[in-house]
């Protein structure tokens, strides 16, 4: 027979066990890329015609175009080829669009790499080179002046602006930065106060990231969305580039939250490449991070 303090004892050891076990569970990464997309949708609007104004574009007889539409990836814009044994998603840019994960998300931290092919396309032939990671993605595709992304925040992937901030569509948030003069733009600073950036602010949409920290064209770039209730932090080869919260969208004049969606790549005429993407859970805000919220 066993004594009740052993079995007391056998009983604590098995719930820590458990809950260690759930803890690990929640907290570890998942992988969001296999060879066969298998956690995305894909969607593609236009290939845009020269002097694009933001309406919707017309063909040659000055009827209004359909997008290409969802899940029709004919023209092989979003691929996997293999690098090293490991899948890696090549984006060729062709057609604006985006891939979008099936899964909506929030309180996570996202982390992938990121690097630049050599194609470019009409309309950024002779632009920097672009794309985006979109977060807290919610409603229609096509939902901003594009015409090929929903609704959202832009954590920007661009040639010496990794960390930029757009907003997409109605979206708005407040960022630590510098305010802008002139024809300058807002600067992410973590020593400054927060100000409004998107629909309903002064500054209707943009702010550039802290420093510049991407690596020399062909090389990997590592980016890490942290994503808490109402904040978010962008970081770009393990260093902070932009600190924002209070992340909402404006309908009708007024301000709703939005704290969690669907995540979007973009396809904005240029070849770019991602792989390692991965996601997990947050219980809580890091420590290192919740100190820029105090």
């Amino acid at each position: 027979m066993v004594p009740k303090t052993s079995l007391r004892f056998f009983k604590t050891l098995l719930f820590l066990l458990l809950a260690l076990s759930s803890c690990k569970e929640k907290n570890s990464w998942t992988k969001l890329l296999d060879k066969d997309l298998s956690q995305w949708d894909n969607y593609l609007s236009y290939s845009y015609p020269e002097g694009y104004n933001g309406k919707i574009p017309l063909d040659e007889q000055g009827n209004i175009m359909k997008p290409v539409g969802l899940n029709k990836n004919q023209y092989d814009v979003f691929t996997v080829v293999e690098e090293n044994g490991e899948p890696v998603l090549r984006i060729s840019g062709e057609i604006y669009g985006c891939v979008v994960t099936k899964k909506e998300f929030k309180n996570y931290h996202l982390k992938l790499e990121v690097k630049w092919g050599d194609k470019v396309w009409h309309p950024r032939k002779d632009l920097l080179k672009d794309s985006g990671i979109l977060y807290h993605s919610i409603g229609p595709h096509g939902a901003e002046s594009w015409r090929s992304w929903m609704l959202s925040q832009e954590f920007q992937v661009m040639q010496g602006h990794m960390g930029d901030f757009w907003n997409q569509a109605n979206s708005a948030i407040d960022i630590r930065a510098y305010i802008p003069e002139y024809i300058m733009s807002p600067v992410a600073d973590s020593s400054q106060d927060f100000i409004g950036i998107g629909e309903g602010e002064d500054i209707p949409s943009y702010c550039m990231r802290s420093a510049n920290f991407e690596k020399p064209h062909g090389e990997w770039n590592v980016m890490e969305l942290i994503c808490f209730e109402n904040k978010s932090i962008h970081i770009v080869n393990g260093q902070v580039v932009m600190i924002l919260k209070d992340s909402r969208y404006v309908e009708d004049g007024k301000k709703i939250p939005l704290l969690k969606g669907k995540i979007q790549l973009q396809s904005e005429a240029a070849e770019v490449f991602y792989k390692n993407i991965e996601i997990r859970n947050l219980e809580s805000l890091p420590k290192e991070y919740a100190q820029f919220y105090q």
